[in-house]
């Protein structure tokens, strides 16, 4: 596993509530996180595939763009 970063579309509480289930079933819980005081909005996880961290934040709505 690696540690990935994703500019999010992501922007409050709610927004984190609402991609919560699709993270955690996706991922698992507690291998992500969501830095809505940054301007990237930046989610980072603990994943060793974009392909699916994308496909989860798509299924749940919002949008990420890989960093790394």
């Amino acid at each position: 596993m690696e540690t990935l970063k994703f500019k999010t579309n992501i922007k409050c509480g709610a927004c984190i509530a609402t991609v919560t289930p699709f993270l955690n079933e996706a991922i698992g819980e507690g291998h992500w996180q969501v830095d809505i005081q940054d301007p990237g909005k930046i989610l980072t996880v603990d994943s060793s595939s974009a392909a699916v961290v994308r496909q989860a934040i798509e299924k749940a709505g919002y949008k990420a763009e890989p960093l790394n």
